[in-house]
Formats: C-alpha cells, sequence, structure tokens
C-alpha cells in the first residue's frame, strides 16, 4: 500500500506523511528507528530518504503523544491509542479514496481538483494530528462523529444534494 502511493506521488511528500507513514508501518510489527528510515528509503525506491533528523524528534512526539511505545530493545510499537488513531486515519484513507477514485474518472478537471484536495486533506490531517493531545473530550466526540457520519455515507452510497440525502445507484 505505502509503495503505490509513493509511484503515485513521486517525490513530493506532503507535510504531515513522515507522522502517517510511521503509525502505518508500526501497525505490522516494531521498528527501531534506523529499521524505519531503511524502509522508507527501500519502499521508495530511494526517493526519499528521511534523514535522523526528521524521524527520531518525531518519534519522540509519538511517544509525548502517547501513540506508540518503546521496548525493551530500542524498538518502537503502537500503544491501544496509537492503534485506534491509525485506525481512525485508515477510515479517512477510504473516504479519501473512494473521492478520488471518482474525480480521476472526470479526466484532467478531476485531476486538478484531486490533487488541490490531497493538499489541503493533508494540512488538515497535519493540523488534527499535531493538535489530538490539546483537543477536548467534546472536540474528539464531535471529530469522531463527522467521520463516522461520513463513512456511513459512503456505505449507503448516499450523498447530499441540495440538502436532501439522495441515494447514488
Amino acid at each position: 500500500m505505502i509503495s503505490e502511493w509513493f509511484q503515485r506521488v513521486g517525490s513530493s511528500i506532503p507535510r504531515g506523511f513522515s507522522r502517517y507513514f510511521i503509525l502505518e508501518l508500526l501497525k505490522e510489527k516494531t521498528y527501531t528507528g534506523k529499521e524505519i528510515i531503511d524502509y522508507a528509503v527501500e519502499q521508495s525506491n530511494g526517493i526519499w530518504k528521511p534523514s535522523p533528523g526528521l524521524i527520531y524528534p518525531l518519534l519522540g512526539r509519538l511517544l509525548d503523544e502517547k501513540l506508540i511505545e518503546e521496548t525493551k530493545d530500542g524498538r518502537y510499537q503502537l500503544t491501544k491509542y496509537g492503534l485506534e488513531t491509525a485506525q481512525d486515519v485508515d477510515k479517512i484513507n477510504d473516504i479519501v479514496k473512494n473521492q478520488l477514485d471518482v474525480l480521476f474518472r472526470l479526466g484532467n478537471a478531476g485531476r486538478f481538483v484531486a490533487l488541490d484536495l490531497l493538499e489541503k486533506i493533508s494540512s488538515m490531517g497535519s493540523i488534527l494530528s499535531s493538535n489530538l493531545t490539546n483537543m477536548t473530550e467534546e472536540e474528539t466526540k464531535k471529530y469522531r462523529e463527522f467521520l463516522q457520519d461520513e463513512l456511513n455515507k459512503m456505505d449507503g452510497k448516499k450523498v447530499k444534494k441540495n440538502g436532501k440525502e439522495i441515494k447514488i445507484e
């Protein structure tokens, strides 16, 4: 999945991707910081070479946010909270992927809109991720309800048009 992403975007790594990359990677197994860097280089065929100056401070922030923890042997793994957050990101990815599939079928105009949308979503994801620990329970609940509502729309193939919910055939 990650290598497919690199094929689509080439060498332009969006802001906030490193954070997502680490959370996604740690869903599978534990890694050291160096292994994370090496895996990124391998998966991108050398296009993306994250520096230790990027990865280790980011790992520190993820530790501070209780999304990951360090094992006794210096490896990193997701916490329960980190896994829940990564699963929320997966839900968002599904929504975005479905929307982008439609936009890409529209030709050049759709591609332009899709690329603009990707940039905005990346920025929004970065802001949300960095502020997640500062969000109140009420804000987190509203955010979770919004995402669930969007998923329900996608599952039921329903969208709102002119204030009315319609089913897509």
